[in-house]
């Protein structure tokens, strides 16, 4: 690997001095190290992309400095190219992000040996009103604005399976699985797997389960009228950083996409072993 690009979370390395130290080393070692720009994009063909990172396209390895949040930006920003990222944890749990920032410097010796694996994670493909747009661990469909629950009518291949009445739904991934969906009660996926998960958020009904599909499964969420036929708003919304304004009869595409994630790992330690050590925090 001779170039390198860095989105850094503003918030969490300020003034860049992580930043800065990353370039300064990758500098010594005779390779080149860029700052992503930033963009906000809102057009015809995406689902507005709040904190769009500009990515060179001749750039061999994103490396990402903030918590699972920044990653998950980086990896809606590189969508359409094929980089892997690497998170350095300036967050709290990390679950994307496994080098802290003690261990920079060990971290990217390794790489510039070649000292590490990259995995192909699965992203969603969503897709509503003639926009898209793309997600590595979910995409949500919640009540707008209020209390009142919304109903949403669930469709499989065009086949209709059940309704809801609740604040929201969640479409995860495997590596979303440890995300909202495990907040909403949902189960806790491998996250080489594929498959994709439906879990509702805070179902108005006592028997109500998330419900496990295989890759190939098209779902389509529709929004409901509410009470008295009125008229419900709801909002999609990609890795928490792309949204999407819905109202009643708005239907939601949602189905594996072609595009995946790459992300370069340096720890090969299981899985179990990762999700113990978070739940130990």
């Amino acid at each position: 690997m001779d170039k390198f690009c860095i989105i850094a979370n503003k918030n969490k390395d300020r003034d860049y001095r992580l930043t800065n130290h990353i370039i300064e080393y990758l500098d010594k070692c005779g390779k080149e190290c860029v700052i992503a720009a930033d963009k906000t994009t809102d057009d015809d063909i995406f689902v507005l992309r709040k904190h769009l990172s500009i990515i060179p396209e001749d750039a061999d390895l994103c490396i990402v400095l903030g918590g699972d949040g920044t990653m998950l930006q980086a990896a809606r920003s590189i969508a359409y190219q094929d980089i892997p990222l690497v998170g350095v944890n300036l967050g709290t749990m990390g679950f994307l992000s496994e080098v802290e920032e003690a261990s920079v410097d060990e971290a990217l010796g390794r790489i510039l040996a070649g000292d590490y694996v990259i995995e192909d994670r699965m992203m969603l493909r969503g897709a509503l009103e003639g926009k898209k747009d793309y997600s590595l661990n979910d995409i949500t469909v919640s009540k707008y604005q209020g209390i009142t629950t919304i109903g949403y009518n669930i469709y499989i291949n065009d086949q209709f399976l059940c309704s809801y009445y609740a604040d929201g739904l969640v479409v995860a991934t495997p590596t979303g699985s440890t995300g909202y969906n495990m907040s909403a009660g949902g189960p806790i996926i491998e996250p080489l797997a594929n498959m994709i998960l439906l879990t509702p958020i805070c179902p108005h009904t006592l028997n109500s389960r998330s419900l496990v599909f295989s890759p190939g499964t098209r779902i389509e969420v529709e929004i409901l009228p509410g009470h008295d036929g009125q008229r419900q708003q709801a909002v999609a919304s990609f890795d928490g950083g792309g949204t999407q304004l819905m109202e009643t009869g708005d239907r939601i595409e949602i189905r594996m996409s072609k595009k995946t994630t790459k992300i370069l790992r340096l720890n090969r330690v299981s899985f179990l072993d990762v999700i113990s050590k978070k739940f130990e925090r």
